[in-house]
């Protein structure tokens, strides 16, 4: 899964290796990397994976629960972004404002993301106090507080942001648009955030539901890297989380929460057009795309970077450097989820280019790059940066952490990596022109454009 965009929360492939921690062999073949990984599973179903690395004496603590927008049905929608906030506002035996003391006090830092798919929270610490963070988690997933009056102000706090990252931002609200056209009528149609209304009405009890159903111990895994040992860590982690209970109507559940499915159901080869405030358009050309894990999610990757990746890519050469450039800025991005996905091309016009024309001439390009001016040597450039790209980053416990942990999450499976560069450095050039003539047809198509002079009558 490739992501280039920067409103993306997860950078799939910009990891990399360290010489402590994993091995990397390359006598055939790929390069391949193997991790000393310890795993534990608890009788409730909750899953610990250790990597242990006492280069220095700090640990990196990841927490994926599997649980993202996709699970959220009208009336609650961004309740697990919002409850990514809540989580910091305490819990039973750490109360109000004492999570950040704590690992603030201590040295610490610690953040979270929400997704679609996941919901990710992590720390990172000095080794000492492993024993303080599995204490605190254990807290927070068994009895976290929901506090009603922090409640009401975290939810200030989140229409705020959704106001600064959607409303206010021609590049945000493109970027939501898109998803909402692309995944209509599916449950990846919505934003993480929440819609607005919701926000506005939903009550603690509705979030504390939802809290109760989908962050039970069997919901989720736990990624520990860093100075420490794994069997101690595993004997804390029974003490702490042993006890929590697992949620036996989880399946059920998660079922039902994506009842409608995920294939494709809105309208195609349409425009779209957004009043915004930006002197010049912004434009988004959206395909239907493919989930994560079959062999055309790899090609389209290679896709995206050949078309739109650095200054040498097609569309650069052709759009922003080209003797009659039209664009400011243009970029391909490959979205893989977990069930569906979107392949894209955006960026800015420059002042005074037409928008009817520039579709016309983007669309064009793209038929021209499919049938026959892909080259051998585009595609070993790129297979190379993805080889560059792969390992950057695993000399750090909180790439590692993020690494493996994504892998688990996406393919269940956190070894997943010793297949990538191999599917990845298989790929041909014909399957890359084949793909590229298969998923971007316009027929399968959304064009969107963004600024202050667009027709009202047509948003």
């Amino acid at each position: 899964m490739k992501v280039v965009y920067l409103l993306f929360i997860l950078l799939f492939v910009s990891c990399a290796n360290s010489h402590k921690v994993g091995k990397i062999n390359s006598d055939e073949g790929s390069p391949q990397i193997n991790f000393d990984v310890k795993e534990h599973t608890l009788s409730n179903g909750l899953k610990v994976f250790v990597v242990e690395n006492h280069k220095l004496p700090i640990f990196s603590y990841y927490t994926f629960f599997k649980v993202g927008g996709k699970h959220e049905s009208d009336g609650i929608t961004g309740a697990s972004h919002f409850l990514e906030h809540m989580m910091f506002k305490g819990a039973k035996k750490y109360g109000v404002n004492e999570f950040d003391e704590n690992v603030e006090g201590n040295g610490g830092t610690n953040n979270a993301y929400t997704t679609n798919d996941m919901t990710v929270y992590y720390e990172k610490m000095p080794s000492e106090h492993i024993n303080l963070i599995i204490d605190i988690e254990a807290d927070r997933m068994g009895n976290l507080l929901l506090e009603p009056a922090g409640f009401e102000k975290e939810r200030g706090v989140v229409l705020e942001e959704r106001k600064m990252r959607y409303e206010n931002s021609d590049r945000g609200k493109i970027y939501l648009n898109m998803m909402q056209a692309i995944f209509e009528g599916t449950p990846y149609g919505t934003s993480v955030i929440g819609k607005v209304e919701d926000l506005k009405t939903v009550t603690r009890d509705q979030f504390f539901d939802f809290f109760k159903k989908f962050y039970a111990p069997n919901n989720a895994f736990i990624f520990i890297v860093g100075d420490v040992d794994a069997d101690d860590v595993f004997d804390e982690i029974d003490k702490k989380f042993g006890s929590l209970k697992k949620n036996e109507k989880l399946a059920e559940l998660k079922k039902a929460a994506v009842h409608g499915g995920f294939d494709f159901k809105g309208k195609f080869n349409r425009d779209i057009y957004l009043n915004g405030t930006s002197v010049d358009p912004m434009f988004m050309l959206a395909f239907k795309g493919v989930k994560v894990g079959p062999r055309d999610a790899y090609v389209l990757d290679i896709l995206s970077s050949i078309l739109g990746d650095g200054q040498s890519s097609y569309l650069n050469k052709h759009f922003v450097l080209g003797k009659k450039p039209k664009t400011a800025s243009i970029y391909a991005a490959n979205y893989t989820l977990v069930e569906s996905g979107v392949f894209f091309i955006g960026g800015q016009l420059l002042s005074g280019v037409n928008m009817k024309s520039f579709k016309k001439d983007l669309l064009k390009k793209i038929k021209k790059t499919c049938s026959g001016e892909l080259t051998e040597r585009s595609l070993q450039k790129v297979k190379n940066q993805y080889l560059v790209n792969f390992f950057d980053g695993l000399d750090t416990n909180d790439g590692i952490a993020s690494f493996l942990g994504n892998r688990q999450a996406f393919y269940g499976d956190y070894s997943h990596y010793n297949k990538e560069m191999e599917i990845y450095n298989s790929i041909t050039l014909d399957e890359v022109q084949s793909s590229c003539e298969k998923y971007l047809k316009r027929e399968n198509s959304i064009y969107l454009t963004i600024w202050k002079n667009n027709p009202k009558s047509k948003n």
